[in-house]
């Protein structure tokens, strides 16, 4: 007898635990529901296919900041490198990355976006040249051709340079290669290209065996700027900047990971890489260590800008009779 009511106070106790378990496992996914329904979803629409400048990106999602931050952040590929300045002006997307001197332009139009924060803090648009076209100073450019993709941005950055290596810029003839820069200079139906970065199509060229000389545009009249931003809506930055912030702060954990591990960071871009932009480790782990140092230096931390940066771009636009509006810099940035 005493048996049986030992089985059956050990069945009574099996079972209040089973219950005590249930109810807690419950309280435990209530609590995860409620967490995860408290982070707020941010979409941030990238400048391209998810590279090597990225990495602090996805290292901040790996190891949790933007959850730390309250965030559920989305790395969203865009379909043009256009789209990012116009639906954070629609209020379509939270952030961007997007082009400062695009921005400028955009700002110029009345789009109400600006920057707040500067990822990569000078150019990494450079004129490339075969070494094997003959041209040994901008001035040997007179009489040759150098393909850029359509904007007269790029054009306007090279008249300026052999303008100020003492050549005429109008003998420079420009091919309108659209986006197959590495296409025309392989090809040789161009003799340099403006267009391309010093961390991703110089490296590929590179390896393909064709030797380049590249041409930084600071050092021939062209001001500082910076490369890649983080673009946000006047609406957001007036009504959100709360989760804004929260996101750069996220961001620039994501960008010491990544410094601190620059191996682990790139493994995560390899492991997201778009079918369409297959990345090459050796290509992006060269573009990486190019990167950071421009990333963050002696002219600034990291997501720091200045308003010097922009006035110096504002101007040289106005100049360029590519700005027709009147920008001011403290409009630009926040």
């Amino acid at each position: 007898m005493r048996l049986k009511k030992t089985s059956i106070l050990l069945v009574m106790v099996m079972l209040f635990s089973l219950v005590l378990s249930a109810c807690s496992s419950n309280s435990n996914n209530k609590k995860e529901e409620s967490t995860a329904k408290e982070l707020k979803e941010v979409n941030v629409l990238l400048d391209w296919y998810p590279n090597a400048v990225h990495s602090f990106l996805y290292a901040a999602e790996n190891q949790g900041y933007f959850k730390e931050a309250g965030l559920k952040v989305n790395l969203i590929t865009p379909a043009g490198t256009d789209d990012g300045l116009k639906l954070v002006a629609a209020n379509k997307a939270d952030l961007a990355i997007s082009y400062p001197k695009q921005l400028i332009l955009a700002r110029g139009e009345n789009i109400p976006v600006k920057s707040v924060g500067a990822i990569v803090r000078s150019s990494l648009n450079q004129l490339m040249i075969r070494s094997d076209s003959g041209i040994k100073t901008l001035k040997d450019l007179e009489g040759k051709k150098v393909g850029f993709p359509s904007f007269d941005i790029d054009k306007e950055t090279v008249k300026t340079m052999v303008e100020k290596s003492g050549g005429d810029p109008s003998k420079v003839e420009f091919v309108d290669v659209g986006y197959d820069l590495m296409a025309g200079i392989e090809a040789k139906r161009v003799d340099g290209i403006i267009g391309g970065y010093i961390n991703h199509e110089k490296i590929l060229l590179e390896k393909q065996g064709i030797k380049l000389d590249t041409f930084n545009p600071v050092n021939f009249g062209v001001p500082n700027n910076y490369e890649l931003v983080f673009v946000a809506s006047d609406d957001a930055v007036k009504n959100n900047n709360d989760i804004i912030q929260a996101f750069l702060e996220a961001a620039k954990k994501g960008f010491e990971y990544t410094k601190n591990n620059p191996d682990k960071a790139l493994d995560l871009i390899l492991k997201v890489q778009n079918e369409s932009f297959p990345l090459d480790p050796e290509i992006e782990k060269k573009g990486l260590e190019i990167l950071m140092p421009l990333m963050e230096n002696e002219n600034g931390k990291f997501l720091s800008q200045d308003e010097e940066n922009w006035d110096n771009n504002i101007k040289w636009l106005q100049e360029k009779n590519l700005l027709k509006a009147k920008v001011e810099s403290k409009d630009l940035i926040k």
